[in-house]
């Protein structure tokens, strides 16, 4: 599917949250039909996700960690995949740097960092090393809930 300047506004305009199919059509001077036929293309095609996203600040006892991750392998896209499906994991980047892997990793008072290492990434081959960034601040962050 072409992303033309009409299916980037609808996208921009979902991503400042819920907003009316309805609302969104009026901000855009087009029908609301458009904006739903649209956004449907976009979920079908796989360019678009919908999805409830919450503040982990904003919930007593939540936390992130950012995880760099340096391997023994180069195979990055593989390995990437393998890190995507462990437990708490919002995210895996493939990075250049020091790091091959950057993981954001969603922590609670019954999930902390050691359980994670332990129970997760030690059974991950070929991680190298790792370093982990406890996030105490962030701004305009929003995770999908995966606990």
């Amino acid at each position: 599917m072409k992303i033309d300047d009409t299916s980037l506004a609808i996208i921009k305009h979902l991503r400042e949250g819920r907003k009316s199919f309805q609302k969104i059509a009026d901000d855009l001077s087009i029908t609301e039909n458009t904006v739903r036929a649209r956004v449907g293309k976009l979920v079908e095609e796989g360019v678009l996700e919908i999805v409830g996203l919450v503040n982990p600040e904003a919930i007593q006892g939540h936390r992130l960690a950012l995880v760099g991750i340096k391997l023994n392998s180069m195979d990055l896209v593989n390995k990437g995949e393998e890190f995507s499906r462990l437990e708490n994991v919002v995210s895996v980047c493939v990075v250049t740097g020091r790091y091959d892997l950057f993981l954001t990793v969603l922590l609670n008072d019954e999930y902390d960092l050691l359980r994670f290492y332990t129970e997760q990434v030690s059974k991950v081959k070929d991680v190298q090393s790792a370093e982990t960034f406890v996030v105490y601040k962030s701004y305009r962050l929003r995770v999908p809930y995966i606990l």
